[in-house]
């Protein structure tokens, strides 16, 4: 395990978590369990693969889980459109402009979580005090993002709008290049960035997403294999065992550290801060009329912007039938 920590110039563009900026390639990797129903989940370095192992859960399958890495959430959505995956996770963001594109999806699970992770960057000796005086400056981040969004509602609580500001939309590695020479004046961005940034000493919070974002987290399956009686079943029993990982997760914080480090050759400390900002404190919740709602708002947001080509419906993009025994997605998340 390493546990040095990287200097921020080397900081490695890590797509890993399921918030989403661009990316085009997937791998298959393992395949676990036994019987004659194949589960085709798609998964992103670090993601649901990780955490079931670590936690135990991928024991005493009967169906197959074939697992599919994708760089971040747009591809693996597109994956789930073309039926290649069954289902996958991703952020608050991708399904939003997937369904602006009419891709066959549909979100079956939901996890609430904080969203001091997401966060708007600046350098430490920037003169900026709050996101009101961002006003004219620049600033870096991924289109189509969870941060994207971040940086919109933020904006939008200090009283602007996305076109006062100098908007540069860069992918993280190239944001991070932007942000530690200074050619950017902000970066809205998530974690492990955000504590890879604080953690290397190269830049502080100026805000967070916490109170403006919905800090939620889904998982999306494709509609044909919710239509496969033997392949939702596989599903149900699939979305149980990640609600109990996750949970694992809050308990055992150090040792997920460890494995997430191990695994996406996150330093240790990095990982850490990453693990009690964010992951630790998501909690499974229903997908119910609020979370629809809530990102509603971000549909109908990108489409002001004319950054998603028609108007969303986004209650069309959610089956409810895992909701049971669930609480509500504005369930406070885990402290």
């Amino acid at each position: 395990m390493r546990r040095r920590l990287v200097p921020a110039a080397t900081l490695l563009p890590f797509a890993l978590l399921l918030t989403a900026c661009g990316g085009n390639s997937s791998a298959s990797t393992d395949t676990d369990g036994t019987g004659s129903v194949t589960l085709d989940v798609g998964d992103q370095k670090g993601g649901s693969e990780a955490v079931l192992r670590a936690a135990g859960e991928l024991k005493n399958l009967d169906y197959k889980i074939k697992w599919s890495t994708f760089t971040s959430g747009p591809p693996l959505l597109e994956a789930v459109n073309a039926q290649a995956v069954d289902i996958g996770g991703v952020g608050n963001t991708p399904p939003v402009f997937a369904a602006g594109a009419g891709s066959k999806i549909s979100v079956v699970a939901a996890w609430h979580g904080t969203s001091k992770g997401d966060a708007i960057l600046v350098p430490n000796d920037s003169k900026l005090a709050g996101p009101k005086q961002l006003k004219g400056r620049s600033v870096a981040v991924a289109q189509g993002s969870s941060a994207h969004y971040q940086l919109i509602a933020s904006l939008r609580a200090a009283g602007l709008s996305l076109s006062d500001v100098k908007v540069k939309y860069l992918q993280p590695a190239d944001a991070l290049a932007a942000f530690t020479s200074g050619k950017v004046d902000a970066w809205a961005v998530w974690d492990p960035y955000t504590s890879q940034i604080l953690r290397a000493g190269k830049g502080r919070v100026l805000t967070t997403g916490e109170g403006v974002t919905n800090g939620l987290t889904f998982q999306v399956a494709a509609p044909s294999a919710l239509k496969d009686t033997k392949k939702a079943a596989a599903i149900k029993d699939y979305l149980t065992r990640l609600r109990r990982a996750t949970a694992w997760v809050h308990d055992h914080q150090q040792v997920w550290a460890k494995v997430w480090a191990e695994d996406t050759g996150l330093p240790y400390d990095v990982a850490l801060d990453s693990v009690k900002r964010t992951n630790s404190t998501r909690v499974a919740v229903a997908v119910d009329k609020p979370l629809v709602a809530s990102e509603q708002q971000i549909a109908d947001a990108f489409t002001e912007l004319r950054l998603i080509p028609r108007k969303v419906d986004f209650g069309d993009f959610v089956d409810t039938r895992f909701n049971a025994g669930l609480p509500p997605s504005t369930t406070p998340a885990r402290g």
